[in-house]
């Protein structure tokens, strides 16, 4: 290890000494505000080494870690998720008095991973990376403290185990066949051998390797049929942990994806398989996540399944990835570019919901009556956030979807972009349900709701950017063209 290696991640080890330090000050001062503005104003310096390092793009650590604009964007899209999550948590955060410094720091922890994990392109170092991401997301899946907040931690250590169990057999097993854990040297392996024998599943242990890995990987992305731990576990979690969950986790698991399908999988016959099994995955999961979600009452299971089927949705961007070539980059695009949209708009969905959920003291939809007449400012954020969601515009979620289904639509799987738009139809029932309740149903109580200026600050932030990007989508698709490019060179 050398200086170079150590700028190289430079974002991962000030996000790692912002932890530290939120606990060393937690333990010397009785004044518990400082954390969150601490938390937030350290966020400014792996923002700004991910800046610094975007523009020297180069591998370290002895071939382990990669820092190019692909990582770059996904570290872009985890700063921005943990900034908005801490500030949403403001008062949140009160309710666990001495411990508001462990809250703080595990949220910091597990970014660190996320952020590890873009950049990881050995299987050691993903399996780490992965690992320092879970443990902490467990730890605050259970901080409430209570039976259902305990119970959806342990499920998620239980089930984050076995998943991470699966994914290494399967990294076993790959290193068994190849010999190395390097992504390109698998890579150069696996393109050799498939140039003899013409199919993957010519060989079982690929084969299976293949299968295992992308169980594992479907565990961290919470798509069908690896979803089950989802709704339980972000009922029971803190709401702003949930809205976490819901999306830099997500970005994190599809970063890795999009890295290993690029390094490993390059071979087109490969690549044709990938796509057949990313395409039923994908309609599969839309479908599920959508119609479970219209029978749910509780507002966080309600999102779980819709995070379930938006992982179907941008699980079309694999499909239509894998179904040409490597060349094509309207997928992985639409990909990067639906992950940072989805960030805006479901941390401001989560916002809301943390400033109702503190008031009703119930997650439930019916805690939304007439959200309108108690804060007028929440029920638009919140209706903007919900028609996002859906798809329409001018929204990014709008844009979003336009450029993952046109891309479906260019590679042959016009059948998949229209399963997609009717289960976008479909998920309006739901997403509506939650405008109608706050426009339309009568409240118990008609006091006003104020929020605080930590959710409310999150949600106009995110809601803000819901709006703009969906306007004026260019720098981001720019930004992820940039990304893409970077990891086909």
């Amino acid at each position: 290890m050398n200086y170079a290696d150590i700028i190289l991640i430079a974002p991962e080890i000030s996000m790692a000494l912002l932890a530290s330090i939120i606990i060393i000050v937690d333990l010397f001062s009785s004044n518990k505000k400082l954390l969150a503005p601490l938390s937030l104003i350290g966020l400014l310096a792996p923002l700004c080494f991910c800046i610094m390092v975007r523009d020297n793009p180069s591998i370290g650590f002895n071939g382990t870690v990669k820092v190019d604009d692909f990582s770059v964007f996904f570290k872009y899209v985890i700063i921005l998720a943990t900034g908005l999550v801490i500030l949403s948590s403001t008062t949140y955060a009160k309710r666990f008095d001495k411990h508001q410094g462990e809250y703080y720091s595990l949220i910091l922890l597990s970014a660190t991973g996320m952020m590890l994990l873009t950049s990881a392109i050995e299987l050691i170092t993903i399996y780490i990376a992965l690992e320092l991401t879970a443990l902490p997301t467990a730890a605050l899946a259970a901080f409430i403290r209570e039976k259902k907040s305990a119970e959806s931690g342990v499920k998620f250590l239980i089930l984050s185990a076995v998943s991470s169990a699966v994914l290494l057999y399967g990294m076993v097993l790959i290193y068994g066949f190849t010999g190395t854990t390097y992504l390109s040297e698998i890579g150069t392996v696996i393109a050799n051998h498939l140039s003899t024998s013409g199919q993957v599943t010519d060989n079982g242990i690929l084969l299976f390797s293949v299968i295992l890995i992308t169980a594992g990987f479907g565990f961290k992305i919470s798509a069908v049929p690896f979803q089950m731990w989802a709704p339980d576990v972000y009922e029971g979690a803190p709401t702003p942990i949930t809205g976490f969950l819901s999306v830099a986790s997500k970005a994190a698991g599809f970063a890795i994806i999009l890295r290993i399908l690029y390094t490993v999988f390059e071979n087109e016959t490969l690549s044709s398989d990938w796509a057949s099994m990313m395409a039923v995955l994908s309609a599969i999961s839309m479908s599920v996540g959508n119609l479970i979600a219209i029978k749910q009452n509780n507002i966080k299971r309600m999102l779980a399944y819709s995070t379930i089927a938006q992982a179907g949705y941008i699980m079309v961007g694999l499909a239509a990835m894998a179904g040409n070539t490597t060349l094509n980059t309207s997928g992985p695009v639409g990909i990067l570019v639906y992950l940072a949209g989805y960030t805006f708009t479901n941390l401001a969905a989560f916002a809301v919901i943390t400033a109702v959920s503190e008031d009703s003291g119930d997650d439930s939809i019916d805690s939304f009556a007439g959200l309108i007449k108690k804060s007028p400012t929440l029920a638009v954020i919140m209706t903007v956030s919900m028609i996002s969601l859906i798809g329409i515009p001018p929204t990014i979620g709008f844009m979003a979807k336009i450029y993952l289904f046109g891309a479906a639509v260019e590679t042959n799987l016009t059948w998949l972009a229209i399963v997609g738009v009717v289960n976008s139809v479909v998920s309006a029932y739901y997403y509506l349900r939650i405008v109608k309740t706050m426009f339309i149903d009568s409240p118990d109580e008609t006091h006003k709701i104020h929020p605080s200026l930590g959710v409310l600050s999150a949600s106009v932030i995110a809601i803000s950017g819901t709006v703009f990007f969906g306007f004026f989508p260019k720098p981001i698709i720019e930004l992820a063209r940039d990304a893409i490019n970077t990891l086909i060179g």
